[in-house]
């Protein structure tokens, strides 16, 4: 083959580690980021936290390109409003910085210590409390204070283990059979459930041994009778059907209570389906004790350990917070999950100060720390002007609420934003917004349309919704069809097939009409 030499023109796009930086960010949920940033503190000794700075200094500013964008809507501003903020800042103001004592004009003649360098860093201290003042109460010591309650000062939310633990302290067992109660009930799920079977427990402590299997099986069975019988009732189940067969031995003997135990040794299927006519034969009760004893059935608990669940660690987090003012909306970012990160003061001087061929290095994480700070603004800058735009063309969602969604895809707000569809996917993933009805996940704002007979469109949201309030007025002994609900939706103009209904009854967690039926 002939050697030949040619020329050729071509782009290509070089994603520099700040750029990479900025997408991996960007695409953070709240509590990533926290992690995040908490990692970056760690490795970095140029960053630190900034406690005393007003919110436009959180990020560092003076090191950006650029600020943070204006492009924040605020339609209409009451004197109200202004002077609710004003009253605000005023108490947070006073809080926060308590009022000089009168005993400082006398400490102010002392001789004060320069600050040094000297020293490890490890001194402590210990106030006086009469600094603060003859009106400020004395403190006490935490272990003197008998009246205080052990969960007042320790502040945690009692677990199902731990609930479980402390009923097992008024058994009396031999140390290997408390062992293996302790052992199951650190198996537990969230749920109360056991979900692995005593052999397979038996079996991985004992490392193959079967002697030792065996004799660990006999144990962890009684111990699992003695877990069935602690509250709350049916803790320790391995399926459902023993769930609630467990929580029925604990109510009132009757024909009900009879017929409902005689229904959990049936299959769950039939019970799911209300086949009253089947668990009559297969129980041998009539159909009227089948249907009480279903009633019955409904009114236990199915996951007995869901109330000892730490319901603040699934408390979500909003990045954005719109509050409606005059006939507008104001849309600004939580100031919760905002990080507040600067660079050392101290140790970017001392760099600037020390040249030389190993300050290379550390030069280079300095920059690192500024670039972090950046992308951080650059974030939280994207996010709100995103969080604008929906707010700009959902307007009549945060008036009347989810019937009146439009319908709204990715493509407009990229266009209007000027940004690339897979950004806008970015900032709306794992993104909530405080709303007047509600927290919603930025992705909620998003929806398909639906063809209307008047040609426009309706948002599928909305049709949603309106599904959803169908079924929620319908006759409960004569439940709604997919199908009727399709003629329904057809009769307000709205085009929606029976398998979309029943896509969307589906999405809703709403059971078919025969389940929905009213017993």
């Amino acid at each position: 083959m002939k050697q030949g030499l040619s020329l050729r023109v071509s782009q290509h796009l070089a994603l520099t580690p700040q750029l990479q930086q900025s997408i991996r960010l960007l695409q953070l949920s709240t509590l990533e980021l926290s992690q995040e940033v908490e990692q970056m503190l760690d490795e970095n000794p140029f960053l630190e936290i900034n406690e005393d700075t007003a919110p436009r200094e959180e990020f560092g500013l003076d090191q950006a390109d650029k600020p943070v964008s204006q492009d924040v809507q605020e339609f209409e501003v009451t004197p109200d409003f202004i002077a609710a903020g004003i009253s605000e800042t005023t108490a947070t103001a006073s809080n926060d910085s308590p009022s000089t004592p009168e005993k400082a004009s006398d400490e102010s003649t002392e001789p004060r210590l320069e600050e040094s360098w000297e020293g490890d860093g490890s001194v402590e201290s210990a106030p006086d409390d009469g600094e603060w003042g003859n009106d400020a109460a004395p403190r006490k010591n935490n272990l003197e204070d008998s009246d205080a309650d052990a969960s007042d000062l320790t502040g945690e939310h009692e677990t199902l283990q731990a609930h479980l633990h402390r009923q097992s302290l008024s058994l009396r067992l031999s140390d290997i059979d408390r062992a293996a109660l302790h052992f199951l009930i650190e198996s537990l799920n969230d749920d109360g459930y056991l979900e692995d079977s005593l052999t397979s427990l038996a079996s991985g402590l004992a490392g193959g041994d079967l002697l030792q299997t065996e004799e660990l099986e006999q144990h962890f069975a009684m111990a699992l009778s003695l877990l069935h019988h602690m509250e709350p009732a049916g803790v320790g189940a391995r399926n459902l059907a023993e769930c609630l067969s467990l929580q029925l031995l604990d109510c009132k003997d009757g024909e009900d209570t009879r017929a409902a135990i005689a229904i959990c040794k049936q299959p769950m299927e039939l019970l799911a389906k209300r086949d009253v006519k089947r668990l009559s034969q297969l129980c041998g009760f009539p159909d009227a004790v089948i249907k009480s004893a279903i009633g019955v059935i409904g009114r236990l608990d199915p996951k007995p350990g869901r109330r000892f669940a730490n319901v603040e660690r699934n408390v979500v987090v909003p990045d954005v917070i719109v509050v409606k003012v005059g006939r507008g909306f104001k849309v600004t970012l939580n100031s919760d999950v905002m990080p507040r990160l600067k660079v050392h003061d101290i140790y970017a001087n001392a760099m600037k100060q020390h040249k030389g061929n190993n300050a290379q290095a550390m030069q280079q994480r300095l920059q690192e720390a500024r670039w972090f700070i950046k992308n951080i603004q650059q974030r939280f800058d994207t996010i709100l002007r995103v969080s604008t735009a929906i707010v700009e063309r959902q307007k009549n969602f945060f008036s009347h609420g989810e019937l009146a969604m439009r319908p709204l895809v990715l493509r407009e707000i990229a266009d209007e934003l000027g940004l690339h569809e897979s950004t806008i996917s970015r900032v709306t993933t794992a993104k909530y917004m405080n709303t007047p009805f509600g927290t919603f996940e930025l992705k909620y704002f998003f929806g398909s349309a639906l063809g209307t007979e008047t040609g426009g469109n309706a948002s599928s949201t909305a049709v949603r919704a309106l599904i959803k309030q169908l079924v929620a007025v319908e006759n409960l002994k004569k439940p709604l069809s997919d199908n009727q609900i399709s003629e329904m939706l057809k009769e307000q103009g709205i085009e929606c097939a029976r398998r979309t209904v029943a896509k969307y009854r589906e999405a809703l967690r709403i059971a078919p009409a025969n389940l929905r039926k009213s017993l």
